[in-house]
């Protein structure tokens, strides 16, 4: 079944998997019968792992509620969540560009209005999803308010979803817990048979490049800190760890953050192509970090 992210995502790895593949560890599949990703934005790596290998158990995890209200609509509603996308898709497509461009801004109001509570909220999933594909790069940023803001892309004919690939999703996700809270929520599911992918927020390289604001909970320093002693942690239980983050010696060849934080893990610099950035002469290649503890 072939499965693929049906968002776009800051930071999303799917043109890092040929990289990322070869780093899963050894056993996934057999004695690492557990996946779990605290932080599933996109979904990238996920989407690989649970194409590719049999396990016991799956569980993904954000703090972002309307990302996770999203996953959940797709899978225990997924009929209901087509005919949301399917009207709302058959009406932008007749409007003209400014009719567009008005009617993104009606709907990015109409997704601000609508308070998620205990329920998965449908609509809020179709509108999260169409906002995701029509707005400027698919970014997905709030204010403090928790308010999506970021402004209408210029697109003549976006693909805003795919049917074919969400019914998949929904199948593969009935065997998946989904969880919504901080990446420490995921502690207590793990141990020595776990395989754990760690995508958090990734430390901004200039003061002017931070896309960490995808919730109103800011990923700073003191978080990227807490994060370490998270893997620390579940290191002495035995789990199987590979995390990505920002390399700052792409700005900075002196700024040892990350070599300092995991000294005692392994780290590999991979090739990436900067892809966000609203300089287009700014965007190429940089390196990114991917550290493991085996």
């Amino acid at each position: 079944m072939l499965i693929k992210p049906f968002l776009k995502w800051a930071g999303g790895k799917g043109q890092l998997l040929n990289k990322i593949r070869p780093l899963y560890p050894q056993g996934l599949g057999n004695q690492i019968n557990k996946y779990i990703e605290p932080f599933i934005g996109g979904g990238a790596v996920f989407f690989d792992i649970i194409s590719s290998y049999k396990l016991d158990k799956y569980i993904i995890n954000d703090i972002n509620k309307e990302l996770i209200n999203t996953y959940k609509a797709i899978q225990q509603d997924i009929h209901s969540l087509l005919e949301y996308l399917s009207k709302i898709t058959s009406y932008y497509k007749k409007l003209s560009t400014e009719e567009r461009n008005l009617f993104y801004y009606d709907i990015r109001n109409k997704y601000n209005s609508i308070v998620l509570n205990s329920c998965i909220n449908v609509e809020k999933a179709a509108l999260f999803i169409f906002l995701n594909k029509t707005c400027f790069n698919g970014l997905y940023r709030v204010n403090r308010n928790n308010q999506f803001n970021v402004p209408a892309g210029k697109y003549k004919d976006p693909a805003i979803y795919d049917k074919e690939n969400l019914l998949n999703i929904s199948q593969i996700l009935q065997k998946v817990e989904i969880l919504w809270g901080d990446f420490a929520t995921t502690n207590n599911y793990i141990d020595n048979n776990t395989f754990i992918y760690i995508d958090p927020p990734y430390r901004p390289l200039t003061k002017t490049s931070s896309f960490t604001n995808y919730s109103t909970y800011i990923f700073d320093d003191k978080e990227q800190i807490r994060l370490s002693s998270f893997i620390n942690d579940i290191d002495k239980k035995g789990a199987y760890v590979l995390s990505s983050n920002s390399d700052p010696k792409n700005t900075s060849e002196n700024d040892n953050f990350f070599d300092e934080l995991y000294r005692t893990k392994n780290i590999i610099r991979i090739e990436a192509t900067r892809a966000i950035n609203s300089n287009s002469l700014k965007r190429g290649k940089i390196n990114e970090l991917l550290i493991s503890n085996y």
